[in-house]
């Protein structure tokens, strides 16, 4: 067998070697994603994310590679990436990813930042800002719901977000002050913890408005002085801030 002969077969078999090596690598970070579900992300992002506006690319990149159909009933694992929210149970639902990207590009989310999240729900907003920022932490008033968004963010894989199950008014003190702050439910008014939680030059994204009406995506500045400003981007209608579960 002649040299180039030789070269050839140790290239071949390499390829075939990685391939599979590859894919398991892909399966072990992401269990329970397929080929299929990535397809179906990127058009997702396509159609309804990039078609709306949405430009930045951390973020555009987060929405093609978190497997929302994770973060959903498994009912409703094929309505995962239609254009609507879904329910999760307990009254609480998943944002529509247009509004989840949105909202997540209104932060400015870096890679060397920590992010508070009030509402975990089924933990997918986490999931995207974690796929950006250096830590999320995010808090859930109701036990069942911060339960298995815990357990599932833990099994798809992610080692920087951190659950919390208490009353998200209060923020999280601990680990204050955050680089940006989102809110995943309707408030009548913007909690003063979270002002004060929010580091200087921080950014918050919160609806606020009264349950069972239209409501309005704000977005919370503070400028590097401690000045806050306001902006309303929207009207949306998300589910109530809940204070208390019993």
């Amino acid at each position: 067998m002649n040299m180039t002969c030789k070269v050839l077969l140790l290239l071949i078999f390499t390829t075939l070697l990685y391939l599979p090596l590859s894919d398991s690598a892909y399966c072990l970070s992401m269990p329970g994603d397929t080929e299929y579900y990535r397809e179906l992300r990127h058009k997702m992002v396509e159609a309804q994310i990039l078609a709306r506006g949405v430009k930045d690319e951390r973020v555009l990149k987060a929405m093609r590679d978190v497997p929302r159909h994770l973060f959903v009933p498994e009912r409703s694992r094929g309505s995962a990436y239609r254009d609507h929210p879904l329910a999760i149970g307990y009254g609480q639902t998943i944002s529509q990813p247009y509004i989840v990207a949105l909202m997540t590009e209104l932060l400015k989310p870096k890679e060397d930042q920590v992010a508070l999240e009030v509402g975990t729900g089924s933990g997918y907003q986490a999931a995207v800002l974690g796929q950006i920022v250096q830590s999320v932490y995010t808090i859930e008033i109701i036990p069942p719901l911060g339960a298995s968004a815990e357990k599932r963010i833990t099994e798809i894989g992610y080692k920087n977000i951190h659950v919390k199950i208490a009353d998200g008014y209060f923020g999280w003190k601990e680990h204050a002050p955050f680089d940006c702050v989102i809110v995943t439910a309707a408030s009548d008014h913007v909690p003063p913890p979270l002002i004060t939680q929010l580091k200087n030059g921080g950014r918050m994204v919160i609806p606020v408005g009264h349950p069972f009406q239209v409501q309005h995506l704000m977005l919370v500045t503070k400028s590097t002085e401690g000045e806050i400003q306001m902006r309303n981007i929207l009207p949306v209608r998300f589910v109530p801030f809940i204070r208390e579960w019993k």
